[in-house]
């Protein structure tokens, strides 16, 4: 065995993380999981993980669920769109009559790609296939001094094939974990402890003075701003909400009446906004409140500026075209974005 892996190994078994998904070789749960850690946090996705596998023991417990329970258990994780494929691919993997296991098989369920799939296989089946992700391409830029970019094709395909040299066949499981707690707990992305680390006296970045500045990335996330005015609408003791379609963001979540401007909406704008007379048109609207402006919602590719306003109607209105009419009582049992749960914590908090 090379020397690099066995330093990881050994500082594994010392140091490695103690997780529930870990004590089990079940594919689905380790697929749970490692859907979960997707762009989450060990920390945030712990109590999701534990949530999700009480109320769906097994694939078929999933695949049975109808969507908004599972997306209701989501609520808050944000990238919904791992829920949907997870609910989807769980209906697969049951008309297939089973989990598969070899990796093109595993690649081929809706929403795994080739690190999901490497994980699956080798934390269930002991397979040798190398796991590359973020906390793993800073991992081996670093020690090896690689001024590959990690987010183009010749790139990520230095790196995946560095990691099949690299990988214990003999402990593929083991290693991988190794490699993945090495990097979200020691060769962190920022000021990591480089004198306390294992490898020291070999990493070429260290040596080099480049661990700040690797792994190499060639692209830059373009950001955008949106601007969003949601009406919490109160008729009596109802309220009316919408489930998102299409392709955007939040798809198959519920939301309030939306008004999406190109810029931040003011209480004295609404009278006026075309947007507002057309959904509001014809009602009798008793009362405009702005309860809270200009939150900041910030997401992978883009930032949502949104406001929160209350609309009072009168209590005999009874349709809002487009809208589901709900007590708002109910509002709870609904899968919503973050957002929306903390524009609605906050008008009941106003009104206590």
């Amino acid at each position: 065995m090379n020397d690099f892996s066995e330093k990881l190994i050994a500082w594994y078994r010392k140091n490695g993380r103690s997780l529930p998904w870990r004590e089990t070789k079940d594919p689905y749960k380790i697929w749970v999981s490692e859907t979960i850690l997707q762009q989450t946090r060990v920390a945030q996705g712990y109590a999701y993980y534990l949530r999700f596998i009480s109320r769906f023991p097994d694939v078929g417990a999933l695949a049975r669920a109808e969507e908004d329970e599972v997306m209701r258990l989501w609520q808050g994780l944000g990238y919904y769109s791992r829920a949907r494929n997870l609910h989807a691919a769980a209906k697969d993997i049951v008309a297939r009559g089973c989990f598969p296991v070899l990796p093109e098989e595993v690649k081929t369920l809706k929403g795994v790609g080739d690190y999901t799939a490497a994980a699956i296989c080798s934390f269930a089946y002991g397979l040798p296939c190398a796991v590359v992700d973020g906390n793993v391409y800073r991992v081996l830029s670093r020690y090896f001094g690689l001024d590959e970019f990690v987010d183009t094709a010749a790139g990520k395909k230095t790196f995946a094939s560095l990691a099949d040299e690299l990988i214990d066949k003999n402990r593929p499981a083991e290693y991988n974990q190794a490699i993945m707690d090495f990097g979200a707990m020691q060769c962190v992305p920022s000021s990591p402890d480089c004198s306390a680390c294992i490898f020291s006296g070999s990493c070429a970045a260290l040596q080099k003075g480049t661990v700040d500045v690797l792994p190499l990335k060639k692209h830059k996330t373009k950001v955008s701003s949106r601007y969003f005015s949601y009406m919490y609408v109160r008729a009596g003791a109802y309220t009316f909400i919408r489930r998102r379609e299409g392709k955007d963001i939040w798809r198959n979540l519920y939301e309030f009446p939306l008004l999406e401007t190109s810029g931040e909406l003011r209480e004295e704008d609404l009278p006026s906004c075309p947007e507002f007379r057309s959904l509001f048109g014809g009602l009798q609207v008793e009362s405009v409140r702005l309860v809270k402006p200009g939150v900041k919602h910030v997401l992978s590719h883009q930032v949502i500026h949104a406001s929160c306003f209350e609309i009072r109607l009168s209590d005999s209105a009874a349709e809002l075209p487009g809208f589901i009419r709900i007590l708002a009582g109910d509002f709870d049992k609904f899968p919503v974005p973050r957002l929306i749960s903390r524009f609605f914590s906050l008008v009941l908090g106003s009104e206590i």
